[in-house]
């Protein structure tokens, strides 16, 4: 039977392609119909010649991958494998002859998830993005490191970011302190991704000339946003008015990104979320894309990424366990 091996860089580097767990390999020899065989720096398949191929090309893939410095998870493997199985291999070679790198004035961002790189690749084409998924996936630092290339780049004239600024339909005035001491901590973690691309000195200076504007959500009443990058994050906090919105005030020249996690809506009961209604009523309207971030995605400390895993296999047990389903 035809056989290749290929040979890598180094054993963690080879061990980086599957996640370091023999099972993804196993699941790779049932999809792709190979034989792979892993020794130290190399990685032997056998299979007839058109599998063989198929196999070879799909590593190599992985290893463009890892070398654009993306990090390849478990979901990851299983994805891509699968979709390489199925014939769709030359969509994932053209998804990596696109490099991404966000250039800031104090960093450059570039996508550590293939997840993260469908994010930025459709935030960058489209005018209307909308990311769902858990903590640590990097849906709002991505969007803010988008926004102000934009702005650096003179493709917008002004970046607008936005946050329900309290649960429940921004009560500011049950809260201590003047409006900015009531506004500020709601719109914190905004700050902190700005500072991490722009001098601290220029985020001053543009926010007082209205270049930046960073804002409770019950500001946009009544605007249209032109020529502006407009990020509206904690979405999940959103009722389906505020997401209405929201939405209807995307200008001319204007791009949009909503990012939210579906698994931390803190309105009280009855009322909905308009993140988890947005995705039924605008699913299929053309110029809007809705991204779908897992745990795959998490690019925090390592722990971050288990503890989302736990939680949520907690709240889908497979079944018969006798979960409980969280009371």
């Amino acid at each position: 039977m035809p056989a290749k091996t290929l040979h890598f860089q180094s054993p963690r580097h080879l061990s980086q392609l599957y996640a370091g767990k023999e099972e993804n390999l196993a699941h790779a020899e049932r999809a792709l119909g190979v034989k792979l065989v892993t020794r130290e720096d190399w990685l032997k398949i056998e299979a007839p010649q058109e599998p063989l191929a198929l196999a070879e090309e799909f590593f190599a893939f992985l290893n463009a991958a890892r070398s654009q410095g993306m990090s390849i998870r478990t979901p990851d493997f299983a994805r891509l494998v699968d979709s390489f199985a199925k014939g769709e291999a030359r969509r994932w070679q053209a998804f990596l002859d696109e490099p991404l790198v966000i250039a800031t004035d104090r960093k450059s961002v570039v996508p550590k998830t293939i997840g993260q790189k469908e994010f930025l690749q459709s935030v960058l084409k489209k005018p209307i993005v909308i990311g769902i998924g858990p903590a640590g996936t990097g849906k709002t630092y991505l969007a803010v490191a988008a926004a102000v290339s934009a702005l650096l780049n003179h493709e917008v004239k002004r970046i607008v970011l936005t946050r329900p600024a309290v649960e429940a339909g921004e009560a500011l005035g049950f809260l201590p302190g003047d409006l900015r001491e009531k506004i500020l901590p709601y719109l914190r973690p905004l700050y902190d991704a700005l500072h991490d691309m722009l001098d601290p000195e220029e985020v001053v200076k543009l926010t007082e000339k209205g270049i930046i504007e960073i804002a409770p959500l019950a500001y946009m009443r009544g605007r249209t946003l032109s020529h502006a990058f407009v990020i509206l994050d904690e979405a999940q906090n959103t009722t389906p008015e505020q997401m209405m919105m929201f939405l209807t005030r995307l200008g001319e020249d204007s791009r949009m990104v909503v990012t939210g996690d579906v698994t931390q809506i803190d309105l009280p009961r009855p009322k909905r979320s308009g993140l988890l209604e947005v995705r039924h009523i605008l699913k299929d309207t053309p110029g809007i894309v809705f991204h779908t971030f897992t745990g795959a995605d998490v690019v925090r400390h390592p722990l971050v990424q288990r503890i989302v895993d736990a939680y949520e296999r907690y709240k889908n047990p497979p079944a018969g366990d006798g979960a409980d389903g969280g009371r």
